[in-house]
């Protein structure tokens, strides 16, 4: 098993989080994936279907695009299986699948249909590349001329719940609530939700949710203390409950038996969806 990552040029870094090229040349290739951001997918080798938290499958597209994901899914494919993955930040869902995540979180929609001939012509070359480096400047291209324009005062709604997020954990006295983002940005309560669904795929209290999991399983990956963990919880058996939904795995789990492709997605500098983009000029900003 190979699990690869590049970094996107300064110009898509706003839409784009990482790159990853993954590799498993085994018959059946089987695991579970964290809840997850919005992504890309070509298939370059390999076929098969996600059951997602609700429990409905789905099969696996020649592009598959995944829409951000509320729990952990379940994955199996007939191998070898190797993929080339683009992660979304919520601005590049907008700006290049150009669905309100929402409406496709925990699904897979056909990225052959959606981006047409371009698509299809491009997962054919990147099925001739082995080396990650070689592939991506091909998939920046094709995702350059794809992006549309976001507009701007949406893009610091996303920047907003960023800061809002990376707050919580940083003191256990002082637990983020919604009501601190409500208070950040200009707009009413039932905007920032309609916004943030469309954006992330969830409203600001399951996001909360989700990343305090994923951070509390990070921290245990890393060897944390569970008790020092659960503090960031109403007591140990919620802390079970959210690791367990967001990631398939409780936490003693985590520390013995991890599907070894979700540990690595899960260090903190995997997707790097939390992390701040240092502004560039560029034609994704426009006034709303």
């Amino acid at each position: 098993m190979q699990l690869d990552f590049a970094a996107p040029s300064a110009y898509l870094a706003p839409l784009v989080s990482t790159y990853y090229l993954y590799r498993c040349d085994d018959a059946v290739v089987e695991g579970i994936e964290r809840a997850d951001v919005g992504q890309i997918r070509f298939m370059l080798r390999g076929q098969g279907t996600l059951t997602f938290a609700q429990g409905h499958r789905e099969a696996s597209t020649p592009i598959m695009i995944n829409g951000p994901g509320t729990g952990a899914a379940a994955y199996r494919v007939d191998g070898p299986f190797h993929c080339f993955g683009v992660a979304l930040r919520p601005v590049g869902w907008y700006s290049l699948v150009q669905i309100p995540a929402h409406e496709r979180a925990d699904h897979v929609t056909d990225g052959g249909a959606l981006f047409g001939p371009g698509g299809l012509a491009l997962l054919d070359a990147l099925r001739g590349i082995d080396a990650i480096g070689d592939m991506v400047p091909l998939v920046e291209q094709f995702l350059h001329r794809r992006a549309r324009p976001v507009a701007s005062e949406h893009q610091r709604l996303c920047e907003a719940v960023r800061a809002w997020l990376v707050r919580d954990g940083a003191d256990p006295d002082d637990p983020i609530h919604v009501g601190q983002l409500f208070d950040a940005v200009p707009w009413s309560p039932r905007q920032v939700v309609r916004l943030v669904n469309q954006y992330f795929g969830a409203p600001p209290k399951l996001l909360e949710r989700k990343f305090r999991a994923l951070r509390a399983a990070s921290q245990l990956l890393d060897g944390a203390a569970p008790r020092r963990v659960a503090d960031q919880f109403y007591d140990q058996s919620h802390m079970i409950r959210e690791i367990r939904h967001f990631t398939g795995h409780t936490p003693g789990s985590i520390a013995s038996r991890i599907d070894p492709v979700l540990a690595l997605t899960l260090q903190p500098g995997a997707f790097q969806e939390l992390q701040q983009v240092a502004p560039v000029e560029q034609p994704l900003a426009r006034a709303g």
